[in-house]
């Protein structure tokens, strides 16, 4: 049987979430207001240098770009690199047209699954902010593991269930992440699969319980 007739789960997943996000782009950045110091938090968490690189997990629209662009440095002499990647060209359009208004020489954008990334040099941070299809796929996350440098820093916002004493809601919980995400369940502990690669692992919740920042550093991953 082709493949076309027998998808894989990373790619039924895959073509849910382009059909979610071509429906989205266009007010995507209206509705990320409520998570915006999140996203601040999140980025903090890297403690990221002038001069490093960075990699944007899935970067949407491109609103992480200037806040990472930033810490890294954008002026000659301290200038670090940024990169980003995500499989919606609905959402990039958005992201190169911010990178092209602002005149950033420093920020790279691909267009690729992140089952198929491929870049340029080792990362010295990896942004996860809200990534859960990438989370829970272990190709996609093995990839993009792997195009970081051992010891690199790690961070990671979503969406998670409440607490026990607040299980009603997590139907809304449910909900509210099949409207972005094509495998949205799993969201008891959606970054285990994750953790496990990191030390210095730090946890916190956000959002009453609803969402989670976590960071860590790189483990030298085994060779395949």
């Amino acid at each position: 049987m082709s493949p076309a007739l027998n998808p894989t789960p990373d790619e039924v997943t895959r073509q849910r979430s382009l059909a979610k996000y071509r429906q989205r782009a266009a007010a995507y950045d209206s509705t990320c207001g409520p998570t915006w110091g999140i996203r601040e938090r999140c980025i903090a968490a890297l403690r990221l240098q002038p001069g490093q690189s960075v990699l944007d997990v899935a970067c949407g629209t491109g609103l992480s770009l200037p806040l990472l662009r930033s810490a890294v440095g954008g002026a000659d002499g301290c200038q670090g690199q940024v990169f980003g990647f995500d499989h919606s060209s609905e959402m990039l359009v958005q992201a190169r047209a911010r990178v092209a208004t602002a005149g950033w020489d420093n920020v790279t954008l691909f267009e690729t699954a992140a089952q198929a990334l491929a870049l340029p040099q080792q990362m010295d941070a990896l942004l996860f902010h809200y990534t859960h299809d990438i989370l829970r796929s272990p190709s996609a996350l093995r990839q993009v593991l792997a195009c970081a440098r051992p010891g690199a820093r790690v961070a990671i916002a979503g969406i998670k269930y409440f607490p026990v004493w607040l299980a009603p809601l997590n139907a809304w919980v449910y909900w509210k992440n099949h409207g972005y995400n094509g495998a949205p369940g799993e969201l008891r502990s959606p970054w285990d699969r994750v953790a496990p690669h990191l030390a210095d692992w730090h946890f916190e919740t956000t959002q009453w319980g609803m969402g989670y920042i976590a960071s860590g550093t790189l483990r030298a991953q085994p060779a395949s």
